[in-house]
Order: structure tokens, then sequence, then C-alpha cells
């Protein structure tokens, strides 16, 4: 009987420990520790707020808070200066001149003559007046001797009732012929007398306009010739336009300054006299006149120039960039963003704005914290991220 065969225990490959279940244990580590870590990250970004979700889909604002407007603000506006009294003459009279008296320049005294008018018509008409005048007077006085004579004969029941109220009407009429006659002579008089043309008030000659033996005629349109110009330059009036938003700061009594431009020396402390009470409504502006003492004549009628006034606002309003507005169908409005980065729009009155800042007189408290540069999409109630700090501006 054969031995049994004797079995070799020892593996002919080396590999063929890795089928060993001790060998299954050198791959399952791994890969269980990496099962691990994916479930970490995933339970790590499931357990972040529902907010930082939604966050890159908030509008990002910065935050300003109102500000207040200067107490002292500086406004030069232009203005135009004319001479209180500035009259062109005309001739009430028509003829040839005769002469003048005064030329360009010339400075006159109340009543002082300046030409002569030569009025050869005027001077015909008004002999024939006075000639008809005395007729008048004549017939007048016949009238009232024949009138007297009838009433004496009346008592003696000499002449008829009748004759003698013709007597007396006729006399009646005789009287107001007689003074349709004065009052004739009297118009042609006055006529006469504006031959002489005279200065209406003191002044100086800004324009002689006609020469000797110039056809003149009476009146100031029509194309009637003026004669001369006469300006009283002793005392002058400014104006000026005031913007609608300095108007309540523009009051009778506010001090300025009138600057002449260059040559015109050291500006003029002036103040506003009057203003008009009523807004422009085609420039929405108010007009204001300041007076200006000339004697020595530093000042010349008709020239441009500039007024400073150094307004003094007692209650200054609150002012925002202009950055920070919303302009919704209703009218401007702000969003202020709360505690919770809410914003609420509110509805706002503005007043002055110079292009960066706006003056807010009604709709906010002073301390809110305003966003700038909202989207126009914001409404209330939608929530925004803030980026910046409020502060001051």
């Amino acid at each position: 009987m054969s031995p049994s065969p004797v079995h070799d225990q020892t593996p002919a490959d080396p590999k063929a420990h890795t089928l060993l279940p001790g060998g299954r244990w050198r791959y399952a580590v791994p890969a269980a520790a990496a099962l691990l870590l994916l479930g970490a990250a995933v339970l790590s970004r499931g357990s972040e707020p529902a907010a930082s979700a939604e966050g890159p889909n908030l509008p990002v604002v910065a935050l300003v808070q109102p500000g207040r407007a200067p107490a002292r603000e500086v406004v030069v506006l232009p203005a135009g200066v004319r001479a209180v009294q500035d009259t062109p003459i005309y001739a009430r009279t028509s003829g040839y001149l005769k002469r003048w008296t005064v030329d360009l320049g010339a400075r006159v005294k109340a009543g002082q003559l300046l030409a002569e008018i030569d009025t050869p018509e005027v001077d015909e008409s008004l002999r024939q007046a006075r000639a008809a005048l005395q007729r008048a007077e004549a017939d007048a006085e016949l009238a009232r001797v024949t009138a007297a004579r009838w009433q004496e004969l009346a008592r003696t029941h000499a002449v008829a009732s009748q004759d003698v109220d013709q007597k007396q009407a006729d006399l009646h009429v005789k009287l107001a012929v007689l003074e349709g006659a004065r009052a004739e002579v009297a118009r042609l008089g006055e006529l006469e007398s504006f031959k002489r043309v005279t200065a209406p008030f003191a002044g100086v000659i800004t324009a002689r306009r006609v020469d000797v033996g110039a056809l003149v005629s009476a009146g100031s349109s029509g194309g009637v010739t003026e004669l001369f110009h006469l300006t009283q330059d002793h005392a002058l009036r400014v104006s000026a336009d005031v913007p609608q938003a300095y108007a309540a700061l523009a009051r009778v009594g506010q001090a300025a300054e009138l600057d002449l431009g260059p040559g015109g020396g050291k500006p003029l402390a002036v103040h506003i006299s009057r203003r008009a009470e009523a807004m422009d409504p085609a420039t929405r502006t108010l007009h204001v006149e300041l007076d200006v003492d000339n004697a020595q004549g530093r000042v010349l009628p008709g020239a441009s120039a500039q007024l400073r006034f150094d307004f003094q606002d007692p209650s200054p309003a609150l002012t925002l960039p202009v950055t920070a507005l919303l302009y919704r169908p209703t009218g401007p409005a702000v969003a202020v963003v709360d505690a919770g980065h809410r914003a609420t729009l509110v509805p706002v009155v503005l007043g002055r704005n110079d292009g960066r800042r706006v003056q807010v007189l009604q709709g906010l408290g002073g301390g809110e914290h305003i966003a700038l540069d909202p989207p126009d999409a914001l409404a209330s109630g939608d929530r925004v991220r803030v980026a910046a700090a409020a502060q001051e501006r």
C-alpha cells in the first residue's frame, strides 16, 4: 500500500495573502475614512444659516446720516445798475429845432432850458384864437346890454315876454362862445410855451439826438424822435433776481456787497430796499432792489455788477447727498435702514440743491440711517446688506 501524498501548506504565490481575511482591512480602512470626511463636509454646509444662503442676492448699500446745512451761505448774483430817474425828453409841440443849449454829458438843473423849437403854425393859430376871443367878448357884451334893455322894457309891458326870453337865451349862447374862445387861447398859449424844452429834474444829459433845423413832432410814439435823454445819477438803483430757494432769506434790510468788477474799486456796502413780494412765474425768482448813494459819481448808470449776499439761516435744514434720493411717482423719497437691515421708503420734501447735497425740509428727524445709491427697485420691507458703517457726511 502506497503512502498518502503529503500536501505542502506553503503558498506558491506571495499575493495569495491578499485573499486572507486579514488582508482585506488593508484597503477598507482608507475608504471608510474618505467617506467620513465627505459626510462631515456635507453636514457642515447644510448647517449654515439660511440668511447667508440668500446673502449674495441682497442689494449692497452704504449708510449715511443726515447732516445740517451751514448757517451761513454766500450767494453771488448778477445785477443791473440804473438811475432812480432816467427819462427820455420829447417835444410837446411840433416845429423845427431852433437851437439847443446843452450837449452830451452836461449837468443841468431842474427847469433849465435845453432847446427851443420854432413853431410858426402854432404861433399863427394862437393869433387867430386871440382875434376870435376879442370878437366873442364883443358879441357877449352886446348880448348882455341887449338883454338888460329888454328886461327894462318888459317891466313897462312894452315888449312881449317871448322876446325877452329870446334875448336872454342869446346872451347865454354868446357867453358860452366866449368861454370856448378863452379855452382855445389858453390851449394854444400852453402849446406855444412848449417851444421851450426844459429839464424836468436835475441830472446829466446822456444823449442828444437832434440838431438845429430838424423837424420835430409832438408826442413820444409813432416814430417821433427823442430830443434828449436825462439821467439822475446821484442816486442809483441796483436790481437782482434771487432764486426761489433763497427768497425767504432775501428780506428788506439784508446786507450785500456791490462788486463793480475790474477797475470798479472796493465793493460797496448796500442793503435790500424793497422786494417784489411775489415770485416771477416764468423764472421762479424774486426781484429785489437796492438803493445806492452815488453822490461821488463812482458808479455809472447802466453798468453790470455782481451782488454778494451773506445769508444767515437761523434754522438750518437737514441735508443729504443727492445720491440718497429715490424718485417715485408720488415724489422724492429716501430709504431708511433699521437695525435689522430692512429698508423703509420715507417721502421727503426737498429744499436747496447745490448738485452735491440737497436740503430735506420735511420727512426726517435727523438720526436715521439712510441708504446711499439705493437700487431703483428697492421697496419698503426689503432687506439689504450694509457695506459700510453708518457715518455723518
